[in-house]
Parts: structure tokens; sequence; C-alpha cells
């Protein structure tokens, strides 16, 4: 006998980045399952009760019964950095691995996408607003697709469906992000390993390497090469990945010089560019691009 689809049950109405991407999750799941599903949007008991996977309506989490909810008294349960699941992270705590392909990415995924969704939809600030201005997040997205109150003709169910396949594509794209940056973990941490000095790390690749670097306390320059002019990058290593301040800057004298400026005041022949806010720089080949490190290093 032919299989019944799958049904996801959520609220109708309104909606938040939270059910937005629980619902992208869970598509991406059963599709990578092959199981057909149809999407309800409902605050019908009868209806919810029927749903094989119900999320952030229904006031019951159970993962055993794929119930995602937590509107209920007490929630449903806060991480040990105190932020409190929503139902995107609940559907995440269950099916992430399943999701990313490893434990591994789905941890870094959920850092860098999951935690602040959830910290968002449950009231828990994870920035300080400073200079009268207010970070622009994700779900500032869907609040813009939220009808107007002059907007009185459109679908918010057809919208919601919009949403949800905007959500699966950036999901979609920090899943192979989150899978790829396992792999570039191994990778320099290999080349660390096998690194001299440590201070200087030559990488064979344009890996994404800043959260990585950040674990070890000797380097302060990494040297990549830039695929997309043939060139080849000396960038610093930042204190804090989440901020601008670096281990060590390049040399100040640099700042905003090009070509034969820049080639001059370093004595480096292929030397093409330093970034005025000196965490950066760039240079023909990989020996210039050295060079530039160890007399940054030493200056």
């Amino acid at each position: 006998m032919p299989k019944k689809d799958k049904k996801l049950v959520t609220h109708d109405g309104s909606f938040h980045s939270d059910d937005v991407f629980a619902c992208a999750a869970l598509c991406l799941l059963l599709e990578k399952k092959g199981e057909k599903f149809k999407i309800i949007r409902t605050r019908d008991e009868k209806i919810i009760q029927t749903g094989d996977y119900v999320f952030d309506v229904g006031g019951i989490y159970d993962e055993k019964t794929n119930r995602f909810d937590h509107h209920q008294p007490g929630g449903a349960g806060r991480r040990d950095n105190g932020i409190e699941y929503s139902s995107f992270g609940l559907v995440c705590k269950k099916f992430g691995a399943d999701i990313c392909g490893s434990e591994q990415a789905s941890e870094l995924l959920s850092k860098k996408l999951v935690f602040p969704i959830d910290a968002f939809d449950n009231g828990f600030d994870l920035v300080e607003n400073k200079h009268d201005v207010s970070p622009y997040f994700i779900q500032h997205i869907f609040f813009a697709m939220e009808p107007t109150w002059r907007e009185n003709n459109l679908d918010k169910n057809k919208i919601f469906l919009r949403c949800v396949n905007m959500a699966k594509e950036i999901l979609s794209r920090e899943m192979v992000q989150s899978q790829d940056t396992v792999l570039a973990e191994e990778s320099i941490a290999t080349i660390y390993k096998n690194t001299k000095d440590k201070r200087i790390i030559v990488l064979d690749k344009n890996y994404p390497f800043e959260y990585i670097l950040y674990n070890f306390p000797e380097p302060l320059f990494a040297i990549y090469p830039r695929k997309a002019d043939n060139t080849w990058g000396v960038k610093a290593v930042r204190n804090n990945p989440k901020t601008f301040i670096n281990r060590k800057n390049l040399p100040k004298a640099w700042a905003g010089l090009r070509d034969g400026e820049l080639q001059k005041i370093t004595g480096v022949e292929d030397a093409i560019f330093c970034h005025r806010g000196l965490f950066m720089a760039v240079a023909k080949t990989e020996k210039g691009a050295v060079k530039l490190a160890q007399i940054a290093v030493e200056s």
C-alpha cells in the first residue's frame, strides 16, 4: 500500500524564525529520507494530534513522539549557556546530526544559527545595542515578509511557505559550511602540528581558519592562497574571532599602501596591498606573503 504523506503541523497566523527554520529542518530531513510530507498550519487540537511532527504548537515537548513545543509552563529546557530551547532548537537537538551528516557539523551549525534564533525567540539578549543602532538579525528578514497593517489581502500561509523555502536554502548552505569546516579542522591541525615556527601558519588552501587557529596559542598570522586572483594573503589571527582585535597587527607604517609604496617600505618585491585596518596584506607569491608575515612578527 502507498505510504501516507507525513504531516508537519505548526500554528497558523503570524510566524517567527524558529517555526520557519524548524519546518525547514524537518523538510530537509524528510527529503533526505525520500519521504513525502505536507505542511499544515492550524491551532485545531484535533488536527494537531494527527501530526507526525508537531512544532511550536500543541503545548508538549516529547522527543519520542516528535512533539517540539516550548510554550508550555516551564518551557522545554535550557542549555548550559542559559539559552532556552525554541522549536528550532528542539528539532535540531534530536535530528541535527542526521540532517548535517555528523555530530560535529551539527554542533557548529547550532552555535552559528540555532542558538541565536532560540535566544531571540525566548527574549534572551546576545548583544548590547551601541551607537543607537540595533543589529539586523536573520529573524528580521521574516518579520519583513509578514503583511503590514495595510496588506489585508496577502495569504500568510503562502508567505510562510515562501519563508520556509528561503530557510531551507540558508540551512542547506550552512550545513555545507559546517561540514567543510569539520574537514578543515583536521587539515589545519595537521599543518599546525608540522609547522616549526607556529607563529606563522602556511595553509595549502583557503580554509576557514579564524575559529580554528584561535584554539592554538602561538599563531599570529596565517598565509593562504587566494584562488580568485592567484595571489597569497596574510591575515592576522584575532584574540577572539568575534572581535576585531588581532593578536598582532601588521606594521602601522604599511596601512593602506599598495604596490610600489608597499614594496619599497617592506623590501618585498611582489607585495601588492596592505589593508589600512592592519589585519590583512597580499603578495603575488607564497614566498612574498611569508616574508611579509616574518617582518610583521619581528616588528
